[in-house]
C-alpha cells in the first residue's frame, strides 16, 4: 500500500466579462453554442449526465458532477491517464459576471495533460467571448 500523498496541480482561467450570469450559463451549458467555443458535445445540464469532447488529439469523457443554475457548473474531464475535474464559478459584478475555470487534479508523472490545458483553456476562454459578444 502506498501512503504517499500524490501532488495534483490545476489550471485556472478568470475573467472579467460584460455579461449577466444568465448569458453565460446558456454558453456555457447549451450544446449549440458549446460547439462554437469547444467542441460539439450531448452535453445536458443534468447531474451523472455522461458527455463526450472530440479533440483532433483524442476523446475526453466527461460526467456532470454538480449544476447550480447560472451560480456554478463542475464536471468530469477524462482521457486515458487524465482524471481531473472542471468547475465553473459565476459571480455577478457591478460589470457583470466573473468567470473562473479551474481543472484540478492532474498528476505530476503527466505534464503533457497539464501544459496542454494551459494553452488550451485560454484559447477556449478567447473564443468564449467571441461567441458571448454576437449571443442576445
Amino acid at each position: 500500500m502506498n501512503n504517499t500523498p500524490t501532488e495534483t496541480r490545476s489550471v485556472i482561467v478568470e475573467r472579467e466579462l460584460p455579461h449577466p450570469p444568465e448569458k453565460i450559463w446558456r454558453a456555457l451549458t447549451e450544446p449549440m453554442l458549446i460547439e462554437e467555443w469547444l467542441m460539439k458535445s450531448d452535453f445536458r445540464p443534468v447531474v451523472d449526465h455522461h458527455f463526450e469532447l472530440d479533440f483532433e488529439w483524442g476523446a475526453v469523457s466527461c460526467q456532470v458532477l454538480e449544476v447550480q443554475p447560472h451560480e456554478k457548473l463542475t464536471y468530469t474531464w477524462n482521457s486515458g491517464a487524465l482524471k481531473t475535474v472542471v468547475t465553473w464559478t459565476l459571480t455577478p459584478t457591478s460589470a457583470g459576471t466573473r468567470l473562473h475555470m479551474a481543472q484540478e487534479g492532474f498528476q505530476s508523472e503527466h505534464p503533457r495533460y497539464y501544459t496542454g490545458a494551459q494553452a488550451g483553456w485560454p484559447r477556449f476562454m478567447e473564443a468564449l467571448e467571441r461567441v458571448l459578444a454576437r449571443l442576445d
